[in-house]
């Protein structure tokens, strides 16, 4: 096993030069990952983080697990102003996140930092989950109805597969898509109806008019209202589709659902890596590049996380920085035990540093770390055998209660 002064030389003050020597060239996205949902101690981190990152290496987006559509709300206020902050804080970030005193002041930091900047210059704000909670996922009509809009604007109306009122009719009332119940009763879901199979058709149709129309579109309109009418054409399929899995009954249903979830975010990653250089912020699990894997209803599920499908793409482009923690005692989670990897990192005077991964993995060698096992469901702690997989390690040894 390493000893302390080992692991010592791999670890450093939390700064953004010390994440970037860990990385062979800037990558183009750059994802910092967080073991657990809520902790504005971790949030603040991040905020600092990116700021320096901002600021002394020039990324220009960044993007967090959250709605893609209420993202809309935040870019417009960090990018033109528009809305005052307590509105984008309600109505801009999902899963009540919006609430935390980190994310508000994330926002707020964006906004100052792009006011008097000329347009090129400005941060963009993009969250990159789709329209999805716990219990359920939203109506596909916003994303449709906006795609249909923005097609029925700029193109032959005789190309248009349907009409505004055939997709209101499909649709219905959205209380029927967003029923919770269907979560845990098949039953209950509406996305293997007759109606929901043509909506499926008819997005589809609407995706490839808008891929045929590019040429047009792009000189006819600014680049940006290209981009959202993509993400609104992403979101409808994304949605139909996860809705359409959401009524299976097949053993494999949940497996698809949170496939489909992560394979939504990675279609939103790479389109804001398509923009510019972007950071990247979500849980672990959702960053990693290798498969995920967790219990729901007492069977096991594994997938393919965003972050494995992004590189898969981006390869040397993209980099992920997991974040791991010593105690959060008021959720329960105490002192790590000394022979797991957040033991060993426990173990050293800093109550916060950098880790270079690899090299930590290389001082282990043979001697893998025990996993930890938390008592809390809200925290994953690190699979040592994922540790060459990443290429850095935030520790923070205590976070306090927010």
């Amino acid at each position: 096993m390493a000893t302390v002064s080992d692991i010592e030389d791999t670890a450093h003050a939390i700064e953004a030069a010390a994440v970037m020597r860990l990385l062979p060239a800037r990558p183009r996205l750059l994802a910092l990952g967080e073991p657990t949902h809520g902790e504005d101690t971790l949030l603040d981190l991040r905020n600092e983080l990116f700021r320096q990152l901002v600021e002394q290496e020039g990324y220009r987006t960044i993007a967090i697990e959250s709605d893609c559509m209420m993202g809309l709300v935040v870019d417009d206020y960090v990018t033109a102003g528009t809305g005052t902050l307590d509105e984008v804080m309600e109505h801009g970030i999902s899963h009540g996140w919006g609430t935390s005193a980190a994310n508000r002041e994330l926002v707020r930091w964006m906004r100052a930092y792009n006011d008097g900047r000329p347009a090129p210059e400005r941060l963009r704000f993009a969250g990159f989950d789709g329209p999805l909670e716990i219990t359920g996922a939203a109506s596909p009509r916003q994303a449709l109805t906006a795609l249909h809009g923005y097609l029925s604007t700029r193109v032959d109306a005789d190309l248009l597969p349907c009409t505004a009122e055939t997709l209101d009719r499909l649709l219905g009332i959205d209380d029927r898509w967003t029923n919770p119940a269907a979560m845990m009763d098949p039953a209950q879901s509406v996305g293997q109806s007759a109606e929901a199979g043509q909506l499926r058709l008819l997005a589809d149709d609407l995706v490839a008019l808008l891929d045929e129309q590019m040429p047009h579109l792009i000189t006819a309109d600014s680049r940006d209202d290209w981009d959202r009418a993509r993400l609104y054409g992403r979101t409808a399929t994304g949605l139909l589709r996860y809705h359409h899995w959401m009524a299976d009954t097949s053993p494999v249903r949940m497996t698809r659902l949170v496939s489909v979830r992560d394979q939504m975010m990675a279609h939103n990653l790479l389109a804001v890596a398509a923009r510019g250089p972007a950071l990247v912020h979500a849980h672990n699990s959702h960053l990693q590049r290798e498969k995920s894997t967790m219990r729901m209803g007492g069977m096991p599920l594994e997938w393919w996380s965003a972050g494995a499908l992004v590189s898969a793409q981006l390869g040397e482009e993209y980099a992920f920085v997991a974040t791991a923690l010593g105690t959060i005692r008021h959720q329960g989670v105490d002192t790590p035990s000394p022979d797991t990897v957040e033991g060993l990192l426990y173990a050293l005077p800093e109550d916060r540093c950098v880790v270079d991964a690899p090299r930590l993995a290389t001082a282990l060698g043979d001697t893998r770390p025990a996993p930890r096992v938390s008592p809390w469901f809200g925290y994953s702690p690190l699979d040592p055998a994922s540790l060459a997989n990443s290429d850095g390690i935030v520790f923070v040894k205590d976070v306090p209660q927010s």
